[in-house]
């Protein structure tokens, strides 16, 4: 198993943050089987692309809300990594509470 859980939605209240302010959270490893997707689906094309963070941040965006860690944006990278026999991504974590 590569992820917690496959998840197709944000169960997570709108946390209303944009780019710059999630550049202001420093990356951390996150394992990948801890985390649950927010989208059961993706686009083989961005996988594959050498350049698919070029306008994108670096680092996954994970949402960490009543005890699970929600993979809201990264989920070319994580799966990048597990491909990679890799079991943690670095990511930007943001609490909810």
């Amino acid at each position: 198993m590569i992820f917690k859980r496959v998840g197709d939605s944000r169960p997570y209240p709108d946390h209303g943050y944009v780019q710059k302010q999630w550049s202001g959270i420093p990356p951390v490893q996150v394992r990948l089987d801890q985390l649950v997707t927010t989208k059961s689906t993706l686009d083989l094309g961005n996988l594959l692309e050498d350049d698919s963070t070029f306008y994108g941040d670096l680092f996954a965006h994970v949402v960490a809300w009543r005890g699970e860690l929600y993979l809201e944006d990264g989920l070319h990278r994580a799966l990048r990594a597990a491909l990679q026999q890799r079991q943690t991504v670095h990511a930007r974590v943001l609490e909810l509470h």
